[in-house]
């Protein structure tokens, strides 16, 4: 198997979550790290427009999106599962929630005046302009959550939580840890690491007492690579087979030219040629002058599909 290159950047939240499971799972990868706001050259290279972090690459496949970048981790590293039976089906759902309502009200609440610096660290004005430049053009005309209303959805929230600990058990959802664990989990990490809010946390031991369990399981083992070393890769390999079978919902044919992108933010689309059209995962051909011919997957669930119309 070639080697699993991660590209992030060290406070992403999504990208800790992944970084956990490859400690979970006890993986080797390579580490690229990569700009927080854009333009990200090396990224658009390898992805086609894709922008969010982190994205994963193995040779001349990349991967986006920390959903299905999981679920290819469990493929190439069964044991120990992240989707154990019989929770399987509760653990990503309770992980598609924690990815999304969870983590927006975290981000609403973390970001509040007396947090930035902490955030972003010692930066000067004119990289704190930048950076909210970036995440405005992101976010485009989301809806916004007041700080008001997401302190106190996030006060509910961490009591429902750690409620489901009440029991004495070890993790979210019993004894194993899960794909829910970690997406909780990263979510929280942004808030904790965060002296100025991380106090929100105090008022529930037991999930700060599961979140150092969670941590412990490290980031497995890895070693830095350049941006520049990973697109050569990219360039000099061939991507993977597709092996998947053919689940049609859009009355688009593989071989026809496509746009993907997400559905809620960032919302940069992907052009190529649809090579995977499956039950959990769309994914397109496309050459880039630098990193030649890649192909570029994306889950299912919270990406858009549009067949090019030829002008």
């Amino acid at each position: 198997m070639s080697d699993i290159i991660f590209h992030h950047y060290p406070v992403s939240p999504f990208s800790e979550k992944i970084r956990l499971i490859f400690g979970f799972k006890n993986l080797s990868w390579k580490s690229v790290m990569i700009p927080s706001i854009m333009p990200k050259p090396d990224v658009v290279a390898l992805t086609g427009g894709y922008r969010r972090t982190p994205i994963m690459q193995i040779g001349a496949d990349i991967y986006c999106d920390t959903a299905l970048i999981a679920d290819v981790l469990e493929t190439l590293a069964p044991t120990p599962s992240l989707y154990p039976e019989p929770i399987a089906g509760l653990s990503k759902t309770l992980a598609h929630w924690a990815d999304t309502t969870l983590f927006w009200t975290a981000i609403a609440y973390t970001f509040q005046p007396a947090a930035m610096s902490g955030i972003l660290g010692d930066i000067t004005p004119e990289q704190m302009k930048a950076f909210g430049a970036d995440r405005a053009a992101m976010r485009a005309n989301a809806p916004r959550m007041s700080l008001p209303e997401a302190t106190g959805q996030l006060q509910e929230y961490l009591r429902r939580l750690d409620a489901m600990l009440a029991g004495g058990q070890a993790y979210l959802l019993g004894d194993q840890a899960s794909i829910a664990d970690f997406s909780v989990y990263h979510a929280l990490w942004f808030i904790r690491r965060v002296p100025a809010v991380a106090g929100i946390l105090d008022a529930h031991p037991l999930l700060l007492t599961w979140m150092d369990k969670i941590a412990a399981f490290g980031h497995g083992q890895f070693e830095k690579m350049r941006s520049a070393e990973a697109i050569e890769l990219a360039s000099t390999s061939t991507p993977a087979a597709v092996t998947s079978s053919f689940v049609d919902t859009h009355g688009i044919a593989l071989g026809e030219q496509v746009t993907i992108m997400p559905n809620d933010y960032a919302l940069d689309p992907v052009q190529g040629e649809l090579v995977t059209c499956s039950a959990n995962q769309l994914a397109v051909r496309r050459h880039d002058d630098r990193a030649g011919n890649v192909t570029v997957h994306f889950p299912r669930v919270g990406f858009q599909m549009k067949r090019v119309t030829p002008a």
